[in-house]
């Protein structure tokens, strides 16, 4: 009897599940989020065409289905309509993450290049709340009104909410703000920052936010993943008492088999789109996006890369999202995910 793949060959990748490709493409962004390291970034760094165009075949050699571009702010790219485009011709299904404030202008034409799914961030019920969060007046606005746009251009319409001690509260009404606008997707990732995160009282959190995931989803937006506090017992004690965000069960991270990430700026790859913002704590460090001049993936560096995290990830991550972790556990539960679940 053979052994299993991750005793035969630990750097393997041992599914055939499309990968997803999440590429850095600039860090400048016209936002100013307290909990954001590119606020108000202006940041003259671009990824080109001609590098996007190196990749795409380096990329579906290597298995990938699914791109999304991040930031920075991507609607800021002057040629983001023209990506899109090219790796729709490619055959990949594009999308981004943005703020929203570009959003309604550039909606037609990205629905036109090919765009397939949008991710708005919006952390408040409102824009008396979302604007101060992100300190960009006309954010809250402008985001909704690109995403009704964008779906119905029959672009997937998804938010992403960054949540914690200062606005848990206000979930259950941007639950019903975004399900009356229709969103078909909705993560909620924990505050992280450079320090414990406190909530006066637990049990609170667990009243107001556990009715969100329990919620019809025949008639309510649920969310994405895991609870941004952790399912389980143990999560939610490391969450509310070490900020601890909760990690794919153990005893694998099959994120690490199925995600590509390129921090366009400084030429690195990793397995997961939470890694670039890890601390450097030994763990190896990703790797080189080119070798000799030319662009590679799936490098002997990079498999190495993801084994120590596909075996250490469950009990060494600290900054895990909550789509991350439920993804890893999905695989491990079915062996198969749904299209967009990352």
């Amino acid at each position: 009897m053979s052994a299993a793949p991750s005793e035969a060959r630990p750097d393997a990748r041992p599914t055939r599940r499309p990968r997803y490709l999440f590429i850095r493409i600039l860090e400048a962004c016209n936002a100013d989020c307290f909990m954001c390291e590119f606020a108000l970034s202006r940041d003259t760094f671009r990824f080109t065409s001609a590098d996007f165009t190196e990749l795409l075949p380096k990329a579906r050699a290597a298995g990938v289905g699914y791109v999304r571009f991040t930031g920075g702010e991507p609607l800021m790219h002057r040629d983001v309509v023209e990506l899109v485009r090219a790796g729709t011709d490619a055959g990949m299904k594009m999308s981004l993450i943005t703020n929203g404030m570009l959003l309604p202008r550039l909606a037609e034409p990205l629905a036109t290049a090919g765009l397939a799914q949008v991710i708005v961030s919006l952390d408040g019920a409102s824009a008396a709340t979302h604007d101060v969060y992100r300190r960009s007046p006309g954010m809250f606005d402008n985001g909704l009104r690109g995403l009704r746009a964008a779906a119905a251009l029959g672009v997937l319409p998804r938010v992403n909410t960054v949540v914690g001690p200062h606005n848990y509260a206000e979930m259950p009404a941007l639950q019903q703000v975004l399900t009356r606008a229709g969103v078909r997707q909705w993560e909620l990732s924990a505050l992280k920052l450079d320090r414990s995160i406190s909530y006066p009282d637990p049990d609170h959190v667990r009243a107001v936010c556990d009715p969100l995931y329990t919620a019809d989803p025949a008639t309510t937006l649920v969310p994405l993943g895991k609870r941004f506090y952790g399912d389980t017992p143990e999560e939610q004690r490391r969450y509310f008492d070490a900020s601890v965000t909760p990690r794919a069960s153990g005893p694998l991270c099959h994120v690490v088999d199925d995600v590509i990430y390129i921090d366009g700026k400084y030429g690195r790859t990793y397995a997961c789109s939470c890694l670039p913002h890890r601390a450097d704590d030994g763990a190896p460090g990703g790797a080189p996006l080119r070798e000799g001049g030319a662009i590679h993936l799936d490098t002997p560096a990079f498999r190495h890369h993801a084994a120590h995290f596909r075996e250490r990830g469950p009990q060494s991550c600290g900054g895990c999202s909550t789509t991350a972790a439920g993804y890893s556990d999905d695989v491990a539960r079915l062996g198969v995910v749904a299209p967009w679940q990352y």
